[in-house]
């Protein structure tokens, strides 16, 4: 019987009968031996940079159409009580700007978790108050997006909530971490 590639290849099987532990039992302890695959935690850092660059950008933006002229009077959608939220709205918006400016320079993970603290908090208090004075008017066509836009609120609030809790959670490991080596992590 000849001995080929295919599916009656036998090769493995010769090597066992030949030397018993240095064939598929190595094999096995060699893949034994190999360091877990590294888990899937944070984006590599040119990643993460594009990221906190387009949230720049994004918060500027958004800073720039709701305080430039004609501004938030100009949206439709909008109605006077948007003055009441306007300055929690803005400071939450350059705060995000002012934490992700820092991040583009130095991100280790106690720092980005205490500017997403900050920044959840922050929200939780944009999105409670967008709730209790809810300046918003859809008409016609576009009632069921008031109903949407509560909903939103709703869905936002939550996400602050848990965010508040794994970031002051992440913080707490990342203190008690540093505390058992005895020094600061940088994060790189």
């Amino acid at each position: 019987m000849a001995i080929g590639y295919g599916p009656c290849d036998f090769r493995p099987c010769r090597a066992l009968v030949r030397d018993p532990y240095r064939g598929f039992m190595s094999q096995i302890q060699q893949q034994a031996a190999k360091p877990p695959a590294a888990p899937a935690g944070r984006p590599r850092p040119p990643g993460r940079r594009v990221g906190y660059f387009i949230a720049v950008v994004v918060n500027a933006a958004l800073l720039f159409v709701l305080n430039g002229q004609p501004g938030w009077q100009d949206l439709p959608f909008l109605t006077s009580a948007t003055s009441q939220v306007l300055g929690l709205v803005n400071l939450s918006l350059a705060v995000g700007l002012a934490v992700n400016l820092v991040y583009l320079a130095y991100d280790p993970p106690w720092l980005k978790s205490l500017g997403d603290l900050l920044t959840a908090g922050i929200g939780l208090a944009v999105a409670i108050r967008l709730w209790q004075v809810f300046p918003f008017a859809f008409h016609g066509s576009w009632a069921w997006c008031a109903t949407a836009v509560r909903v939103l609120l709703i869905v936002g609030i939550a996400g602050c909530g848990i965010s508040i809790l794994v970031q002051a959670t992440s913080l707490g490991r990342l203190a008690v971490r540093s505390a058992q080596r005895g020094h600061t992590s940088t994060g790189h």
